[in-house]
């Protein structure tokens, strides 16, 4: 079965995820950032996966579209949806929940957190100055060191995701 991974990113570690996930899956698998590529006709593929990033508290708007726009088409599709973002636990599953439309995360075969990241190197200072905010509000909030890039990717996430994708 031929799989499609539709992605959003903004500093790369969505786009990491999706790649390590790609490796995991059976088959042909496309691999599609939304914002750079061309989407390939969906309706080509018996398995649609789509996965974005985090970012205050939202997903890309272009990933939310393109459930909206296929939303059809999607429903007859085997369908798997991951967030990455930096929330660990139930708050992580919250904003997977209300991230992508209810009618999608009701029928999707796997829904996972794939774990995240901060590209400091990328951001702007608007960027910077949000998260370090935010990190002082949390509570339980690690010290963020601007200074250093952070990935923290849930391989076993991916993998359970995989193995629930894979399965016929």
């Amino acid at each position: 079965m031929k799989t499609l991974i539709v992605y959003g990113s903004k500093h790369g570690a969505t786009e990491k995820c999706s790649k390590v996930l790609k490796n995991k899956l059976h088959g042909e698998v496309v691999v599609v950032n939304i914002k750079k590529d061309i989407i390939p006709d969906i309706s080509l593929f018996g398995s649609i996966v789509i996965g974005g990033s985090i970012y205050a508290g939202r997903i890309q708007k272009e990933i939310r579209e393109f459930c909206f726009k296929n939303a059809n088409t999607l429903k007859t599709k085997k369908i798997g949806l991951f967030v990455c973002c930096m929330s660990e636990g139930e708050k992580a599953i919250s904003q997977l929940n209300n991230s992508l439309p209810n009618e999608l995360m009701s029928m999707a075969t796997a829904k996972e957190h794939f774990g995240g990241g901060f590209t400091f190197s990328k951001m702007n200072f608007f960027e910077k100055f949000i998260i370090k905010m935010v990190s002082k509000k949390e509570k339980n909030a690690a010290i963020v060191n601007m200074n250093k890039d952070i990935l923290n990717i849930h391989e076993d996430n991916i993998n359970r995701f995989a193995q629930l994708m894979n399965k016929q």
